[in-house]
């Protein structure tokens, strides 16, 4: 069974109500469909519908549930807590709520929803931003980023968690301390590992000295005190934090060097090229970019998803609500 295959059968044990806000966008409404009648999920879509059941073309919709944010009774609600929250008019809060986005973000905000997937028809930054306005961070947590799932090709498969490779371009200490903790927080609850967190440099433990070292260095300190339950350690070069020969001479006293099976990478540019080359000429399948940071679970989808792609990234949505 694959990876994404088991991540499906667990969320059907205790399935999470995911908002889809998308409800115009066939390749969502089949995804719902099926959300629902396999288990997976219970499935809320944004829209009105009739538009939604023509879409669906006539594959069942029992179990989905439809909302159309022009007659939704909770609509009021929604607006005065943005508001508030917000600090902005109840007249310029209503007019971001009617927006499917804003609206879906709003519904897992006050708890209407567990999770929001979206992103087939809006753009990454559209999604982060509506989401950032509405569900908000977790807290210790100032940005949205992400990870990757990384499956190495071997009997048994090895998973190693890359971040951040999508999102966030040049991290400052903190900024890079965060994501480690998040992802950490994530490997745990997706793949039940124990996450040892090595935190990457082109240094290993003072093998160097450079301003970029200093920021890695940094940031393994704050990390450590935001989240002393989780094993991370730093600065390590990337052989010295996954062999264990190589650890064993740059860094012998490491808990994590040798054996990190979380990668964080200090800028945008080395964890984008860092995950390419192990999925192209690694073999690795690359799962993701999954998204993390919010209160709420959100995930964003490529505007070329897949009915499948969609259900796979509800099904990871619903595990990381925990």
């Amino acid at each position: 069974m694959s990876l994404t295959d088991q991540f499906i059968e667990r969320a059907k044990k205790s399935p999470k109500r995911i908002v889809l806000p998308e409800g115009d966008d066939e390749r969502m409404v089949q995804a719902a469909s099926r959300l629902a009648a396999q288990g997976i999920a219970r499935p809320i879509l944004i829209g009105d519908a009739d538009a939604i059941a023509q879409l669906a073309a006539g594959a069942p919709l029992d179990g989905v549930t439809i909302v159309n944010p022009s007659s939704c009774p909770n609509m009021d609600r929604y607006v005065a807590a943005y508001a508030k929250t917000r600090g902005v008019a109840e007249g310029i809060a209503k007019r971001l709520v009617k927006r499917p986005l804003y609206f879906a973000g709003m519904m897992a905000a006050e708890g209407d929803a567990d999770a929001m997937v979206a992103g087939v028809a809006k753009a990454t930054a559209q999604v982060i931003s509506a989401a950032a306005l509405t569900v908000g961070f977790a807290e210790g947590i100032s940005q949205a980023s992400s990870f990757f799932l990384m499956v190495l090709p071997g009997t048994p498969e090895r998973v190693l968690v890359f971040a951040d490779s999508a999102v966030v371009v040049d991290p400052t200490a903190r900024e890079l301390a965060e994501i480690a903790v998040a992802t950490a927080g994530n490997a745990q609850k997706l793949l039940g590992m124990e996450p040892r967190v090595a935190m990457l440099s082109f240094s290993t433990k003072g093998s160097a000295q450079h301003p970029r070292v200093d920021k890695v260095r940094e940031a393994t300190e704050i990390a450590k005190q935001m989240a002393p339950q989780f094993a991370i350690d730093g600065e390590f070069q990337v052989d010295s934090a996954i062999v264990e020969r190589v650890a064993k001479k740059k860094c012998p006293d490491s808990a994590v060097g040798g054996t990190a099976n979380v990668l964080i990478f200090p800028d945008l540019d080395s964890g984008n090229m860092g995950y390419k080359l192990t999925q192209y000429l690694g073999g690795a399948q690359a799962i993701g970019p999954v998204m993390q940071g919010f209160a709420k679970p959100v995930n964003d989808l490529s505007r070329g998803a897949s009915v499948d792609d969609i259900i796979a990234v509800a099904a990871i949505a619903s595990l990381q609500c925990g």
